[in-house]
């Protein structure tokens, strides 16, 4: 995503990082746009404590104030209506219950003209866990659904694209303990409350150990990218209300 800020004309003046976890990506935003103002966002405060904390030398390097960092939740931003020119979502949104209420809120604070570029991960990732152990593993959303999401909420030439990297993991405990040391751990409403016990776990592990391909353990994860921009001039009606209004006068007639 960030090598695709290449082929974009971009002054933005005001830079959202929704999701910004521990800051990196807003570190690389304050680097490639120097004149503008990168505001952190994230759910968890622990998050921002440590984007602060990496962002602490690059300020003092630069001989300016630290990011901004707000602890917030992506369906209900704590800003004004067009408050920014560019949202940038890097691996954020399938975190949500509904991704579709994020890109609502991305919309109602973007400046006419602005864009919104975002990654999260599609229904193939971690496939093969889901297999191994079904109703304990994410759902995640479609690409296709997504680039409906856009263009209900309101922008304008969405352009959705996807790609599949494979990992492999020379054992099922190897694979375990890297998903739970990323937080990659399954937040679902509807999932056990209790702990699975060994035999659940060992059970997983065997499972897990009849895929193995040459010794090693493969998963999936598919990502999905898009970026979006807002009409630079507003459209009628709500943009949540799945309608679009369309300006015949724009329209140039082909052919006879």
């Amino acid at each position: 995503m960030r090598d695709r800020l290449d082929y974009l004309r971009l002054e933005p003046a005001r830079i959202l990082d929704a999701g910004c976890g521990p800051g990196r990506d807003a570190q690389m935003l304050r680097k490639r746009y120097p004149g503008s103002e990168v505001i952190g966002l994230d759910f968890s405060l622990a998050m921002l404590r440590a984007a602060r904390a990496q962002d602490g030398w690059l300020s003092s390097l630069l001989g300016r104030r630290g990011m901004r960092a707000v602890c917030a939740d992506l369906a209900a931003l704590p800003f004004a209506e067009r408050a920014f020119d560019l949202i940038w979502s890097n691996l954020a949104l399938h975190w949500m219950r509904e991704p579709a209420l994020g890109l609502v809120e991305f919309r109602r604070v973007l400046r006419p003209g602005g864009l919104v570029m975002f990654t999260l991960l599609g229904p193939d990732t971690l496939l093969e866990l889901r297999e191994a152990a079904p109703g304990r593993t994410h759902v995640f959303p479609d690409m296709h659904d997504v680039g409906d999401w856009l263009v209900q909420a309101g922008f304008s030439a969405p352009v959705m694209d996807m790609e599949k990297i494979t990992v492999s993991y020379p054992d099922p405990e190897t694979l375990l303990r890297e998903l739970r040391a990323t937080g990659q751990t399954a937040a679902l409403a509807a999932g056990g409350r209790g702990l699975g016990g060994r035999g659940h776990l060992s059970a997983l592990k065997e499972r897990l150990g009849t895929r193995a391909n040459a010794g090693r353990i493969s998963v999936t994860a598919e990502i999905v990218y898009g970026h979006a921009w807002t009409a630079e001039k507003p459209r009628r009606g709500r943009a949540t209300d799945g309608v679009a209004t369309i300006d015949l006068s724009a329209l140039r007639r082909r052919g006879p």
